[in-house]
C-alpha cells in the first residue's frame, strides 16, 4: 500500500486512542480454564475406558469418538457457541473444536436441504484441515517407509 495522507494518519491515531482494550487477563484465564476442563473431561473418559479393561492405546479410539460426539451434540444444542464466546481459544481444543467446525456449517445450511446444504457445506471450514492433515500424514508415512525400506 502507499503512504498514508496526513488526514489518514490523524484519523488512525484518533481511532487507536479510542479503540476498546480487550480484557486480556480475563480472556487468558477463561481460555485456560475451559480448555483445561475439556482436556480433563477427555482424560476422565479415557480413564473410564481403561477401567473397563482396555489399555491406553485401545481406549484412545473410543475416547476420541465420545469427545467428537459431545462436541457435535453441544454444537447442535447451541451450547458450544456460548462456550466459544466465553472461552475463545480455549474452546478450540482440537477434537471438540473440530467436531464443532463440521457441525456448525452443516446446521447453518440445513434449510438448503440435506444434500446441497448439509452434505455440501459441512466441510467448508473443516475441509482445509482435513486436506492438510491427510497430506501431512501421507508425507510422513512416505518418509517413514523410505527410511525403513
Amino acid at each position: 500500500m502507499g503512504k498514508l495522507t496526513r488526514e489518514q494518519e490523524v484519523y488512525k491515531r484518533w481511532a487507536n486512542a479510542r479503540k476498546p482494550k480487550p480484557p486480556l487477563l480475563r480472556n487468558v484465564l477463561a481460555a485456560f480454564l475451559v480448555g483445561g476442563l475439556i482436556c480433563t473431561l477427555g482424560q476422565a473418559v479415557l480413564n473410564y475406558f481403561i477401567s473397563l479393561g482396555m489399555n491406553a492405546k485401545e481406549a484412545g479410539g473410543p475416547t476420541a469418538a465420545v469427545m467428537i460426539l459431545l462436541g457435535a451434540l453441544l454444537t447442535g444444542l447451541g451450547v458450544y457457541d456460548r462456550i466459544g464466546r466465553f472461552a475463545g481459544a480455549g474452546s478450540v481444543i482440537p477434537i471438540t473444536g473440530f467436531a464443532n467446525s463440521i457441525v456448525a456449517p452443516a446446521l447453518e445450511f440445513k434449510r438448503e436441504g440435506y444434500v446441497m446444504g448439509v452434505g455440501a457445506r459441512m466441510f467448508n471450514i473443516a475441509g482445509p484441515v482435513l486436506v492438510y492433515g491427510m497430506t501431512t500424514a501421507w508425507l510422513v508415512g512416505l518418509f517413514y517407509w523410505l527410511i525403513h525400506k
